[in-house]
């Protein structure tokens, strides 16, 4: 287009292909910026999807703290710390977004105007001054810098070798060399001058994405070291499981020595007790010796297994009693060690050495079940119940011992919204589903029927609803709930089918709005 004298139409024509070229490149510039914000609003997306799943694992870690303070009590405050270090890097990071966009106004939809966000001037002005790192942007650098080192410091041995240099190289802030300017940048001028503002803001999110993928890491490694560990034949204990407590004088003493986390494809190398080798079988031996005299007896050995190219030796202890005649009953509930008051307990009562059918038993509540040593507990008022064993020896004399059992109430029940504690769906599957409350990890067959209960909707004022399913104001309410919104399902109360007692309040139960 250029060269030689040009005519007026040609010069038109040359004005024409700059126009359209100069469109081209104002379109292109439009649609990078438009991305850029979609790409933002995506990680700022996900990063609530992080903070839901860390606080969850999180959630877990401190029960497991609760559970086991000795193997995870340590790691729980650690985690904690971790935490509340993320979360003030994080907030620093949302404060200077916040800072940086507040000249901007939204969309209805709460978008910013990514296509007006092309200037980078104002971010410049705030991390540098000249040539130089202003006193903001030297901040900038040293809240990365100290987000690592605290890391490091908190964590101690916690965090593996490998992982905290993955952390590390997350967020390393070494010199940039450029292509484009010819010579090595500064990290913080090769990643942020001169940039348009919503490519800034949302490498800011990208940074606390950063943040909560290592504090997840950091969990997740926690927790695989255990897994580790667990997985190891180091974490198997022998144990001695005889066939009786007690033994008559002359008896056979017999029983298997097995492993205590039990692995039917596991099979040691050998197996010795008492100085006898064992028959090595899939994750246990069995054997058969004689009792010997009336006393206490130990034994002793070792499982012998081959790992790595090392024989790993784990130690068998196991002690046994020779009696010489029974002189006191086993009483025992079938499912725990106490009895629960409004459901049928059963209970097996025998004595050592006797037959059952000349073993009797009594107490309050207490009935014939109709096996031999069968019975049934239907405790009354109290706090404890004493049941008593009778039975007749050989010879004729009788024995008698007798237990106390603590009586308690039935376990408060769990509240659950479409069988879940925490469900995520539709608001028209929400409207229609039932509430209800159930006896987890409880060995009875208990109903409870719910009659009551009170459901809070974002931005809604809290409503009792009667019955388990939702009324007109409910579901109307729940029509107003925007996707995310979790709501609170609270107070529920029923009653026990079948059973006249009192139920506690069950626990609350919530529904994402998806």
């Amino acid at each position: 287009m250029a060269g030689g004298k040009l005519t007026p139409r040609q010069k038109m024509i040359n004005l024409m292909y700059l126009v359209f070229i100069a469109m081209l490149a104002l379109n292109m510039s439009k649609e990078v910026l438009s991305a850029f914000g979609i790409l933002n609003n995506k990680i700022v997306e996900s990063n609530s999807i992080s903070d839901q799943r860390n606080s969850a694992s999180f959630a877990q870690l401190a029960q497991k703290a609760v559970d086991q303070p000795g193997q995870f009590g340590e790691k729980k405050v650690k985690v904690e710390k971790i935490r509340k270090l993320s979360a003030d890097f994080s907030s620093y990071l949302e404060g200077l977004k916040t800072d940086l966009t507040k000249k901007y106004e939204r969309k209805e939809n709460g978008d910013l105007p990514f296509e007006e966000m092309d200037k980078g001037d104002d971010l410049n002005d705030l991390f540098f001054k000249g040539d130089k790192v202003s006193a903001k942007g030297q901040e900038f650098l040293d809240k990365i810098s100290n987000y690592v080192t605290q890391l490091k410091q908190i964590g101690g041995s916690a965090i593996a070798a490998a992982e905290m240099k993955k952390i590390e190289e997350r967020f390393a802030t070494n010199p940039v060399k450029s292509e484009k300017a010819g010579t090595t940048l500064s990290w913080l001028d090769y990643n942020y001058k001169g940039f348009p503002l919503i490519a800034s803001i949302t490498k800011f999110s990208q940074l606390q994405a950063d943040i909560k993928t290592t504090e997840n890491d950091i969990m997740a490694g926690m927790f695989q070291s255990d897994l580790i560990a667990a997985a190891s034949l180091t974490a198997y204990q022998p144990i001695v499981v005889l066939d009786k407590t007690a033994y008559f004088q002359g008896e056979a003493v017999t029983g298997k020595v097995i492993l205590g986390k039990f692995d039917p494809s596991l099979k040691a190398k050998s197996v010795v007790l008492n100085g006898a080798n064992l028959k090595a079988e899939s994750g246990q031996a069995s054997f058969s010796f004689g009792a010997g005299n009336v006393g206490e007896k130990t034994m002793t050995g070792s499982f012998n297994f081959d790992e790595n190219g090392k024989v790993i030796s784990l130690p068998i202890k196991g002690n046994y009693v020779v009696v010489p005649r029974p002189n006191s009953a086993t009483i025992s509930a079938d499912k725990m060690n106490v009895v629960y008051r409004g459901v049928d307990n059963p209970i097996t009562v025998t004595f050592a050495g006797i037959s059952a059918d000349k073993v009797s038993a009594s107490g309050s509540g207490l009935s014939s079940a109709g096996g031999a040593g069968k019975y049934v507990m239907r405790p009354g008022s109290g706090t404890e119940v004493k049941i008593t064993a009778t039975g007749k020896l050989p010879d004729g004399k009788p024995v008698s011992d007798a237990k106390v059992f603590r009586i308690k109430n039935l376990p408060s029940p769990t509240g659950k919204v479409r069988g879940e504690t925490a469900a995520m769906g539709s608001t028209s599957n929400l409207e229609s589903v039932s509430i209800t409350a159930v006896l987890e990890d409880f060995d009875f067959p208990v109903s409870v029927n719910v009659t009551e209960f009170t459901i809070k909707v974002p931005g809604e004022p809290t409503i009792k609803v009667s019955g388990n399913r939702m009324d007109s104001r409910a579901r109307s309410a729940i029509k107003k709930a925007k996707r995310g919104d979790v709501i609170v399902i609270n107070n529920i109360k029923g009653n026990f089918v079948g059973i006249n007692l009192g139920v506690k309040p069950a626990s609350a139960c919530t529904y994402e709005i998806q």
